[in-house]
């Protein structure tokens, strides 16, 4: 039992090990992790090619250019993108993200690259004609921005009620489908979605509210270098007119000109050919996530349960604590734990994926832990009296009658949580893990198909389930043989 502990903590160091030594830069040239909203178009969003684009992505490439710097970029919602610069797990954000003094208490502020104003907005059909006529209904809010901070500001005043999401797109459907009847947010947002065909309108767009501004951000005492970089760069692009140049790229043109929403790539053969590179990159991920989760996983729950049966009272006290432990928590607040608050305490980055590989060993090994526990107690006493009076020793008793007879029982229970650790890959998208999940919201927040997106991520889901559960089936059909 030492041994595999000793062994599987040895692979968990390596693997964080061999993260950090493959994102270090082999030369001396500054690599940057920036982090980012991909899902706020115009600003932040993917592509017709899947590159992420917009008017923040191509200052900040343009600014990397003159500059003489890389970076990494991260997309993830946009509460998780500024916690990872709190927690050094990334070194700046850019995510059309307005100078507050409250944000100041915590960020560095680059000079301000975009001034924009608060507009609110109600579906085409809507019967809303003033803010007014907004008390006692509900308003949908993106989470985290400046849009969200005015309709707080003005809700007692208006006496609506509040509802928040994560991400643009499911908030404007939220709107559309009447489960909300407004939505407040930046007028170039608004306009921009508008233009890309989401059925909303623009209550105020000659007369938005408190306008504010957008800054790129660091943390604050920290990254002193890439802030002075990015101010440097930002003023050679504001008097050369490249500025211009990006903003009126994204403004004026046609949404369809980033996103390829035409007649042909709006049926769910055309997102499928359209984007075929993306789902195959999201599916390989969430496949790799459960493989490395399931065996993972699978070990350390055999170890627990192993633990919880021993004839050490400590032993068994500590897989009955652990075990209670993880299965209690949350998964998202174990993934956003390991991620963003863990770095902080140890002092050195943990990948997002590697956090997430331990999120799924952590959750789902707990869960596996009480069913090996379990199926090893529901072997009949008698036989480990047998066992004894035949005079085998306790572990050989174990290995040679018990856990053979109590891993037969525990099949089934196995099979269920494989395919509960392939459902749970898609919580990671929360940190920044592009498996199938966080792809389908790329994707959405490109071309607004919400429906034919996510059907498509459902079936892709059904699939790879199925062919999991005959393959396990399979499997148990030959231990029972």
């Amino acid at each position: 039992m030492k041994r595999i502990l000793l062994l599987l903590t040895t692979f968990m160091a390596g693997l964080v090990m061999v993260s950090q030594g493959l994102t270090a830069s082999a030369d001396t040239t500054p690599n940057y992790v920036i982090t980012t909203d991909a899902t706020y178009p115009p600003f932040d969003f993917q592509d017709k090619n899947n590159q992420y684009v917009g008017i923040d992505q191509d200052i900040l490439k343009e600014i990397a250019k003159r500059e003489g710097f890389t970076y990494t970029l991260k997309p993830m919602s946009f509460n998780a993108a500024t916690q990872s610069v709190t927690s050094d797990q990334a070194d700046g954000v850019i995510a059309g993200m307005s100078i507050t003094d409250e944000r100041r208490q915590v960020f560095d502020f680059s000079t301000p690259y975009y001034k924009s104003g608060i507009a609110w907005a109600v579906s085409k059909d809507s019967k809303v004609k003033s803010l007014d006529d907004l008390r006692g209904k509900t308003v949908a809010i993106k989470t985290g921005t400046s849009g969200a901070n005015y309709a707080l500001s003005v809700q007692k005043k208006y006496g609506f009620k509040v509802t928040y999401f994560n991400d643009s797109e499911t908030l404007y459907r939220d709107v559309i489908n009447g489960n909300s009847v407004a939505t407040f947010g930046d007028l170039p947002v608004l306009q921009y979605s508008i233009k890309n065909g989401t059925q909303l309108k623009v209550m105020n767009p000659k007369d938005p509210f408190e306008a504010g501004e957008y800054g790129f951000a660091v943390k604050k005492g920290g990254n002193a270098k890439l802030l002075a970089s990015f101010d440097k760069g930002f003023a050679e692009i504001k008097k050369d007119g490249t500025y211009d140049k990006i903003v009126n790229k994204y403004l004026d043109a046609s949404a369809s000109t980033f996103t390829g929403n035409k007649a042909n790539s709006t049926t769910v053969w055309g997102i499928l050919t359209s984007n075929k590179k993306a789902f195959l990159d999201g599916l390989f991920e969430t496949i790799l996530l459960t493989v490395m989760g399931i065996f993972l996983a699978s070990i350390w729950g055999i170890i627990l349960g192993i633990m919880g049966i021993s004839q050490n009272k400590f032993v068994r006290g500590t897989a009955t604590t652990i075990i209670y432990i993880f299965r209690g928590l949350p998964m998202m607040v174990l993934a956003f734990f390991i991620y963003i608050g863990l770095p902080t305490a140890i002092g050195f980055k943990i990948p997002a994926f590697v956090a997430g590989v331990i999120t799924l060993i952590l959750n789902e090994g707990a869960y596996t832990g009480a069913f090996v526990r379990g199926g090893f107690e529901a072997v009949e006493r008698g036989q480990m009296e047998a066992a004894r009076s035949l005079g085998l020793s306790y572990g050989v008793a174990m290995r040679k009658v018990i856990m053979p007879q109590g891993i037969k029982i525990m099949v089934p229970s196995f099979i269920n949580q494989f395919i509960i650790t392939l459902k749970d890959t898609s919580i990671l998208s929360a940190i920044g893990i592009l498996e199938l999940t966080q792809t389908g919201t790329l994707i959405v927040s490109r071309n607004s198909q919400g429906f034919k997106v996510w059907a498509i991520i459902a079936v892709i889901y059904l699939v790879v389930i199925t062919l999991l559960t005959w393959l396990s089936n399979w499997v148990e059909k030959r231990t029972k043989a």
